[in-house]
């Protein structure tokens, strides 16, 4: 019997849905403090306390998402192959890692190393860049990779639906460019279309005004899960020669296009401002669109049109243009510089009656 790989998704999707809104809806009425954090050294944009419970619902789906892809695609053990299992280990600490900082607030010492701890296991079971003609320097910018996406999604992760938003963005991108690549029957394809619909479930409850957050258990395993599958499907397997490479190069800078701007106008600013940029405060992107007059559920808006942007621009580069040329390289290069210009800008822009 042949699967109709179209039925098979959208029942899926729908299904792992339904199950997470339930899921979150059960955490949400039996929460009492796991994700309630209270230490004066986190600094959130809302003072209310909420739940931070929403990664549950994530790896959740990740680990049913292996099982319903080995009863319905093939009998082998998927757990024997090096990238799924790594795939797997990886994600399990970023997510035990997530879930003990939520609770405990643990030190940021264990927090970085469990992060390199998550490179060292991808790199180990064979996901890394190949940039370089160097296996080592590819191991040190997949090392930097895995740990700037990890922290880069949890910086996000700093208003109403704004992480969750940009995170289902790069998903949906990914997708699009295995069924541009014909690799719909992955193992990947599913885990990451099932996280997608667990983060569309999610976006009910952290939609403004939130009931929970995804907190730390969240944004880890995302970022973890994230950098690995952009790793596989928008890196390359192979080193190639300098301009081609820049074709993969953006595509990844435009999949990731508002954490990496986020990420780093917050520590230029920072920087400037002499103060330590891992240091948490009120002066991210999206803070300073509040600032202008901008309301959270707009920002949020807002953020998801230049996402669906940046998507479309990432599927045109991949499927529509056969020959990458220097112009391609320098439209698209201008269209991120110039909006991280812009965000810049905005964020240097004096406003009243605001604090940092």
């Amino acid at each position: 019997m042949t699967l109709n790989l179209p039925l098979f998704y959208f029942s899926y999707f729908t299904l792992v849905f339904v199950l997470s809104i339930l899921m979150n809806g059960l955490f949400l009425k039996f929460s009492r403090t796991l994700g309630i954090r209270k230490s004066d050294q986190i600094i959130r944009w809302s003072d209310i306390h909420k739940p931070a419970l929403g990664g549950i619902t994530f790896y959740i789906t990740f680990l049913l998402s292996l099982i319903i892809y080995s009863l319905f695609f093939q009998s082998t053990n998927i757990l024997l192959h090096s990238e799924t299992l790594g795939l797997l280990a990886a994600c399990t600490v970023a997510f035990l890692m997530g879930l003990a900082d939520d609770a405990y607030d643990t030190n940021p010492v264990l927090k970085f190393s469990a992060q390199i701890f998550c490179g060292i296991i991808l790199i180990y079971s064979g996901i890394y860049i190949q940039l370089f003609e160097n296996i080592y320097l590819n191991y040190l910018v997949t090392m930097f990779w895995v740990v700037g996406i990890m922290n880069a999604i949890n910086l996000l992760d700093n208003m109403d639906a704004i992480s969750s938003i940009v995170s289902l963005n790069v998903m949906v991108t990914i997708l699009c460019l295995l069924i541009i690549g014909r690799h719909s029957d992955s193992v990947f394809f599913t885990l990451i279309l099932g996280t997608a619909s667990a983060l569309s479930a999610f976006l009910l409850f952290n939609w403004f005004p939130s009931k929970m957050y995804m907190g730390d258990t969240g944004t880890q395993f995302l970022g973890a899960f994230m950098a690995a599958v952009s790793i596989l499907f928008l890196w390359g397997t192979a080193p190639e020669p300098m301009l081609s490479a820049t074709r993969k190069i953006l595509s990844v800078l435009l999949t990731f296009a508002l954490p990496i701007i986020d990420t780093t106008v917050v520590f230029t600013n920072r920087l400037l401002k002499g103060t330590s940029p891992f240091v948490g405060g009120k002066d991210h992107t999206t803070h300073h669109f509040f600032y202008l007059g901008l309301s959270e559920p707009r920002i949020a808006m807002l953020y998801s049109a230049y996402s669906g942007i940046s998507l479309l621009c990432v599927v045109f580069i991949n499927k529509y243009i056969k020959e990458w040329s220097v112009l391609y390289f320098s439209i698209f290069t201008a269209y991120f510089l110039l909006s991280l210009i812009i965000f810049f800008i905005i964020t240097r822009i004096k406003k009243k009656d605001h604090v940092q």
